[in-house]
């Protein structure tokens, strides 16, 4: 299995700030521009790699009026992503031309990290990592190849105890515990270089998280196809008593969703069908998508999505 991170999907407030931010800030490709499926007057951003490769991929809803989330137990604190070593100066550089609040770099399990804030608050990090360099990477004008992103390093999960989470991690997803750090648990995917680490952090005693702009809406971890996540809803349901959704076809790819034990909401999405499948490699994120049952509405849709003056 190479059940890594599929993906991260966050709440964010204006779309053209949170678009203006991804690509052109972070240097990100905008893989897919499609609409909330349960909400179509509100955007869906993908961005990711050039390919929108699973484990690069960090979704958002954009609300431009919803009001900031609270960190708290049972919510992702932090979203991280890989770097080679060598550009951490860059990105130093580069948040402080752009305004971006960050943190000074600290080594975390001996690697670099320089934490970071969206316009939302978000919390996000770039770790630094040797020999990353030939990795292949979107670039853009304003970001070389040489220091661009290389998809998820890991995300960080805050909650009251972590023993319920580490068990769904380890026997669901095949992650393995491989050191701790203060108060933080690390999790790793053997043979999973992108996405392929949770770090648990036990904060019991915390507030309960509060959802809102800058918060992580769920986690989606991977599954090759349908058969590999039923397989992985079958073990939970008959060893840890935990149900899944029905599956939703979210044209991308085929999700199941759950409550793991520490709260915080985990999707298991299909690496298939892939972002291609309705436009060409080479046009991804450049016009509106709709899924299918929304397509004769798409005048309406349009009408009151916000404008986006920024490329995409």
């Amino acid at each position: 299995m190479s059940n890594g991170i599929h993906h991260v999907t966050a709440i964010a407030g204006p779309a053209r700030r949170n678009l203006e931010f991804y690509t052109r800030v972070l240097g990100q490709r905008l893989v897919k521009k499609t609409v909330n499926f349960d909400d179509p007057g509100t955007y869906h951003f993908y961005f990711g790699d050039e390919a929108g490769s699973p484990g690069t991929i960090l979704t958002f809803f954009p609300w431009a009026n919803v009001a900031p989330g609270r960190l708290g137990i049972g919510e992702t604190q932090e979203t991280v992503y890989r770097v080679p070593e060598s550009a951490i100066g860059f990105w130093t550089h580069r948040f402080i031309a752009e305004g971006v609040a960050h943190d000074a770099p600290v080594k975390r399990f001996g690697q670099t990290t320089l934490a970071f804030r969206d316009p939302d608050g978000m919390r996000l990090a770039l770790v630094g990592l040797p020999g990353i360099e030939t990795e292949a990477a979107w670039a853009s004008d304003q970001i070389p190849t040489e220091h661009a992103l290389r998809g998820f390093h890991s995300v960080s999960l805050l909650l009251g105890d972590i023993g319920g989470t580490e068990a769904i991690l380890t026997d669901v997803f095949g992650f393995e515990r491989v050191g701790r750090e203060g108060e933080t648990t690390r999790l790793a995917k053997p043979g999973v270089d992108v996405g392929g680490i949770v770090d648990l952090r036990a904060a019991g005693g915390f507030l309960p998280a509060r959802p809102g702009a800058g918060s992580v809406h769920h986690i989606a971890f991977r599954a090759a196809d349908d058969a590999e996540q039923a397989a992985m809803a079958r073990k939970l349901a008959e060893r840890h008593g935990l149900r899944t959704t029905e599956q939703k076809d979210r044209d991308y790819f085929r999700s199941v969703y759950f409550r793991e034990p520490g709260g915080v909401l985990f999707e298991i999405a299909t690496d298939i069908p892939g972002f291609a499948v309705d436009e060409p490699a080479d046009q991804l994120g450049l016009s509106l998508k709709l899924p299918k049952g929304l397509e004769q509405h798409r005048a309406e849709i349009e009408a009151v999505l916000p404008k986006l003056e920024t490329a995409g």
